[in-house]
């Protein structure tokens, strides 16, 4: 029950200020921070704490602290602002419904004891299962018991570690408790990680992925909390503080906060991020958009005088949002600064206020300051390989036939992941296919999230989750899927192209048959700087000393035995036509492919990193040092030499990262000899000097975020140009235009047949 005190009747007039506030504070006192006040009937509730007196729900005063998931003021204590928890999952657990538990339907029975495989049995006897009858078959209930376990005991017979029979009765725990109990109680890191391999991340069940508190997701403003509004795009939440309602006191409160939330959000729409959501986390970000905030960041800095260095800030960016991208590093430049940006995008040239052209070629026949001043000197300049692109002298040019789709199709069924609306896409096989779109369309979660990880599960069984779709039909018309991605070839020095690609398999191989080397006893073994015996000890041939700096970055020095060559005297000695194994490794793509040119399987693997672009590297290049775009384009030589089979897949996603035009054009080649022998090349691409070579279209959109996800368009380039919804097309149409095209078969492509009706 409440005990009510009258602390004091009075009457409103002048002079009663004093004997008002004597009684509030003697109410509050005696209340313990609660004040009843009744007037005309009514009776008002007063509080010093932020609390209800009617729900006695109280809470700290307001933070910013409070509205961060980084904080333990904020965070949801569940998850601690992570918004997930790892659990595992039985889709993950169970590789193959189709096979049988004997077969191997759940990978993780080879870990069992023969005391759980035999509790196993026994349930089979008692609930009338077979172990021989497909997963799939199975009763829901038989296939909930093997996942989860029973409470059910069952009489068990089995051999003991010491040998013997033993029997009792035993409960069967289920696969995913026992995966989970070994989980939490092992300390071995290596039976972490590979009890992980069947564990994913699903939304805490507390806070339902919002990662804060249920008091900080409470606090709204104009009817959205502040989760709410993360989850909105860009576009969205810069409309939605335009749009707020609020009153004269709240105006005069938030007119600082909202001009300059709208100041910021109109910098990244300026930089064509407008499709991001405010919760996008960072390691989903292309290195191209994660450049662009940083960009965004400094426009609202408001500096002068300070100098800029962009590398490549177009990549991922749609034709229709680089000019908003030039006027914003334009608009750095109106301010005071100086911008210096590294790209190949020709509409970044041509806007250049000083144009320095570094060539002629790469590598060895690089490295010339070739031109120097405005764009109309270099458009020129009869040396630049640029300035003959600029000017049309050389060009990509238009295929004059495109392949046409056969009978073989991929089918992806009710794609609807992220943004992607629920779409059926058809993809010819056979054909050299392109994904296009503006950035964030749904383009990259449509080829990877959906169909690359979709056919690893279906090909080799893989355990990655694939985006959320119906099906994928005609899966049987293809046996590889290959990723060719810009990620590196190896995250330490002793990897490098020569490694990667086979290359120095071979070249170990010419060393070991040679006269001095036969005479040693040297096999080629002994020519690896990754085994004892040929390599330098003192730096595990490696050729650098690491140097531990504690709280500074980590020194790497030349190994002062082996003078950074890796190998010790001994190897060293032995030479062919004159170069030891470190001098061969220390060449150019270019140059080995002179020296071993009298060696076929030589010649031809270093012909193919030659045709690739890559004629400037050296065999020895460590992995770390190469860029993207170079780690890819290994990757494809590497892909390049293999045996084809006629039905691979093969993904890249934006391929011409880094490249020139020249190196566009001999990439191009590369992909449609890829096509010639029977395979399918899928590309994700802005460049439209790629997008016009390509045999067939698909284009998602229109715009990015909630606003694509849709299929715009799809058929070759010429049907693309005339779709007037398509950004894409749009630019397409001004390179296709008096450009005819035939429409014929070509190199091993289908026969011709109707795309199937979806």
């Amino acid at each position: 029950h409440n005990i009510e005190v009258v602390v004091d009747r009075l009457v409103i007039k002048e002079g009663q200020e004093t004997r008002l506030a004597e009684s509030v504070e003697t109410a509050l006192e005696l209340g313990k921070g609660y004040l009843i006040v009744e007037a005309d009937g009514e009776e008002l509730f007063f509080s010093e704490g932020f609390n209800c007196p009617r729900c006695e729900e109280s809470f700290p005063e307001l933070e910013p602290r409070m509205f961060s998931f980084n904080s333990p003021y904020g965070a949801c204590p569940s998850c601690s602002g992570l918004g997930f928890h790892q659990v595992i999952d039985p889709d993950l657990v169970v590789a193959d419904p189709d096979l049988s538990l004997e077969e191997g339907a759940i990978p993780v029975w080879s870990q069992l004891s023969d005391y759980h495989y035999q509790i196993l049995k026994a349930l089979a006897e008692k609930y009338e299962f077979s172990l021989a009858t497909p997963f799939r078959e199975l009763p829901k209930k038989i296939r909930d018991m093997i996942l989860y376990g029973s409470d059910e005991r069952v009489y068990v017979r089995f051999r003991s570690r010491y040998g013997g029979i033993r029997s009792h009765f035993a409960r069967f725990e289920g696969v995913v408790h026992w995966l989970r109990r070994r989980y939490e109680e092992t300390e071995s890191e290596y039976v972490k990680a590979k009890i992980s391999q069947y564990m994913s991340l699903k939304p805490c069940e507390a806070c339902n992925g919002a990662r804060l508190k249920p008091l900080s997701l409470a606090v709204t403003v104009g009817g959205v909390n502040i989760h709410q509004l993360s989850c909105m795009s860009i576009r969205e939440v810069r409309a939605f503080l335009r749009e707020l309602e609020l009153d004269e006191r709240e105006k005069k409160i938030a007119e600082r906060i909202l001009k300059e939330l709208d100041k910021r959000l109109s910098f990244l729409v300026d930089v064509g991020l407008d499709y991001l959501t405010l919760d996008r986390t960072a390691n989903t970000l292309a290195g191209g958009e994660a450049q662009r905030i940083r960009l965004a960041t400094q426009i609202g800095s408001g500096l002068v005088g300070v100098l800029y260095i962009l590398d490549e800030p177009s990549i991922g960016l749609h034709q229709r949002d680089n000019r908003r991208l030039i006027s914003t590093l334009e608009e750095l430049r109106d301010m005071g600064n100086t911008l210096i940006v590294v790209e190949h995008d020709e509409a970044t040239i041509r806007a250049a206020d000083f144009v320095v052209d570094i060539g002629p070629g790469a590598g060895d026949h690089g490295g010339e300051i070739v031109y120097a001043g405005p764009l109309e000197g270099l458009l020129g300049c009869e040396r630049s390989i640029t300035a003959q692109y600029l000017t049309g002298k050389r060009r990509i040019e238009v295929p004059s036939c495109r392949r046409r789709p056969g009978d073989r199709f991929l089918m992806i069924r009710g794609a609807k992941e992220h943004n992607l609306k629920d779409i059926d896409v058809a993809i010819p096989l056979g054909l050299f296919v392109c994904v296009t779109g503006v950035s964030g369309s749904g383009k990259s979660t449509l080829v990877h999230d959906v169909l690359f990880k979709g056919l690893a599960r279906r090909i080799y069984r893989s355990r990655i989750t694939p985006g959320r779709h119906r099906s994928i039909d005609g899966v049987e018309h293809v046996d590889k899927v290959i990723n060719i991605d810009q990620s590196p070839i190896g995250r330490t020095p002793r990897s490098n192209p020569a490694t990667y690609t086979g290359v120095f398999d071979h070249i170990r191989q010419v060393f070991s048959e040679t006269r001095e080397a036969r005479l040693r006893g040297y096999k080629p073994g002994r020519f690896s700087f990754n085994v004892r015996g040929g390599r330098c000890e003192a730096c595990r041939g490696e050729g650098t000393i690491k140097i531990e700096m504690h709280f500074l970055p980590d020194v790497y020095i030349p190994c002062e035995v082996c003078q950074g060559k890796r190998y010790n005297a001994e190897t060293l000695a032995v030479t062919y036509k004159g170069k030891n194994i470190s001098q061969v490794l220390d060449m150019s793509v270019e140059e080995a492919l002179r020296f071993f040119e009298a060696i076929p399987p030589l010649r031809r693997k270093l012909q193919t990193l030659q045709d690739v672009g890559l004629g400037y590297i050296k065999l020895g290049q460590p992995a770390p040092t190469l860029s993207g775009g170079e780690a890819q384009r290994v990757k494809l030589a590497a892909e390049l030499n293999k045996v084809p089979t006629g039905k691979t897949l093969y993904i890249l996603d934006e391929p011409t990262t880094g490249l020139h035009f020249d190196d566009i054009s001999k990439l191009l080649r590369m992909l449609q000899s890829l096509v010639d022998m029977g395979n399918t090349v899928i590309v994700i691409e802005h460049n439209l000097d790629v997008i016009k070579c390509a045999d067939w279209i698909i284009d998602l959109g229109p715009e990015g975020g909630d606003e694509g996800g849709y299929l715009v368009a799809e058929g070759p380039p010429e049907d693309v140009a005339r779709c007037p919804q398509s950004h894409t097309g749009r630019f397409l149409r001004e390179i296709l235009e008096g450009e005819p095209v035939t429409e014929r078969g070509h190199g091993r492509a289908q026969a011709e047949s109707r795309i199937p009706t979806r």
